[in-house]
């Protein structure tokens, strides 16, 4: 079987090959077949890719091309990870936003949405050619925003269609290692958006430990992404909370923790890729294979030491030297989409989270709306968990930003700046027509036009 990535020559690939190899075999998986429009880094990244491949002497088959329907052809899988606009892309959106005194987050917000209307009708018209050459392959989509791209495709007719997202499963990873168990035996139970949902249930062995985790101090502050929150905020609401949701709880620290760092995180995230870059285009790859591979694990370590640091304020964790670095697990994209794999070819099935058209799992939303919700994952298909009840106060967020994201799409669709308009004055981290107006103005400006075509 053949998994297609459109994007390979994202950062993320490398490690994305290190985590299929421990399970290509029992997945049936025999090739990878990366497609990038950026030529010179999609070469460096495939070199990286098979040297992984090499130094653990396994045959899984890393091919790469130019030509997308070379790469799309045969596929069974294929994975969607965009950036449209580069790195610079997301520094000017976000610079924008704070011009304009709100946050500009890549995926949250209007920095979501820029991203978004750039990167929607190039996604859809892959997922034509998808259709064309590779009618029957699953596609797995990794490009921010996930939750409101995935809504796009699903909108404009793809079935086939799965948003992937790795918060989730990385806060379960973590909550597991915390709790001494078996990641396998924890049951943590997720509702509502991407980058906007809850953990409304976590269990050991079917025995329900949620409101014994509130109360306890010492566990919040264990965990990266609840260490953010005021404890007594979680204890208020009753859930446990993904942690972008601390745009929204804690929105005036964010601002002023990015605004005092005078870096945002796109900037960061551009001098790194920008320098690692720089890096492996000066040595002989072909050399030395391992040396690069160092370089890029270092960079990479940067990269994340830094994840939410600069809006959350906490301090950066230390970094290692170069040379003796292991390559991650892929436990995080790549490990939820081969879970999915392996659920889909199962009787048995896994339980995941992933963004899914609704289909009467949260009570209230339609049935088309995607939403991230637990699912179970089998041979017979992906069946989201029923969520009895949602608390109002939950309940409210999830369908402003679900209005938000529609008309979101509407705008793209319509090519109209007034439906923009319409679709961030509703953003709770907009809530204002007048700016909401001069923000689509200025992005219109910055991009000359804020719609263009695939």
């Amino acid at each position: 079987m053949k998994i297609a990535v459109i994007g390979g020559a994202g950062v993320r690939t490398v490690i994305f090959i290190n985590g299929l190899l421990a399970r290509y075999k029992a997945l049936h998986i025999d090739e990878v077949a990366l497609y990038d429009i950026n030529q010179e880094k999609q070469q460096i990244i495939t070199k990286l890719c098979r040297h992984v491949v090499n130094r653990n002497h396994k045959d899984l088959i890393v091919t790469e091309s130019a030509d997308v329907r070379e790469v799309l052809q045969g596929a069974d899988y294929v994975v969607t990870t965009l950036r449209v606009g580069g790195d610079h892309s997301r520094v000017m959106d976000e610079t924008i936003a704070l011009n304009a005194g709100v946050i500009g987050q890549e995926t949250t917000g209007v920095g979501g949405f820029s991203m978004a209307v750039r990167t929607i009708p190039i996604l859809l018209e892959y997922c034509r050619l998808i259709n064309e050459i590779a009618p029957n392959a699953w596609i797995f989509n990794f490009t921010n925003p996930s939750g409101l791209v995935t809504q796009a495709l699903k909108s404009a007719g793809y079935e086939k269609v799965i948003g992937i997202c790795d918060a989730p499963s990385s806060t379960k990873f973590r909550m597991a290692a915390k709790l001494g168990v078996d990641e396998k035996d924890l049951y943590v139970e997720f509702f509502g958006l991407n980058h906007l949902s809850w953990i409304r249930s976590v269990k050991i062995k079917d025995e329900e430990i949620l409101p014994r985790l509130l109360a306890d101090d010492a566990f919040l502050k264990s965990i990266q992404e609840f260490s953010m929150f005021d404890p007594d905020l979680l204890r208020m609401i009753g859930f446990l909370p993904n942690e972008y949701l601390y745009y929204y709880y804690h929105r005036e620290k964010a601002l002023a923790n990015i605004l005092k760092s005078g870096a945002t995180r796109g900037q960061t995230i551009e001098q790194v890729n920008k320098q690692m870059m720089e890096e492996l285009k000066a040595m002989d790859m072909d050399a030395d294979p391992e040396g690069a591979l160092q370089i890029f694990l270092y960079y990479m370590q940067v990269r994340e030491n830094s994840y939410m640091s600069i809006e959350s304020g906490l301090a950066k964790r230390p970094l290692l030297e170069k040379g003796q670095l292991e390559v991650p697990d892929g436990m995080g994209y790549a490990g939820v989409m081969l879970d999915c794999i392996e659920g889909l070819q199962s009787k048995d099935g896994r339980d995941l989270v992933l963004s899914v058209e609704n289909q009467g799992s949260i009570p209230g939303l339609e049935d088309r709306d995607v939403v991230e919700v637990t699912c179970h994952v089998d041979e017979t298909g992906i069946h989201p968990v029923r969520v009895e009840e949602v608390p109002e106060h939950c309940y409210l967020l999830m369908r402003l930003i679900k209005m938000y994201e529609k008309e979101t799409v509407e705008a793209v669709q319509e090519q109209s700046e007034e439906k923009a308009v319409q679709a961030l004055m509703l953003h709770p981290l907009i809530n204002s027509y007048s700016l909401a107006k001069e923000l689509v103005a200025a992005y219109s400006q910055a991009y000359g036009g804020l719609f263009h075509k695939a």
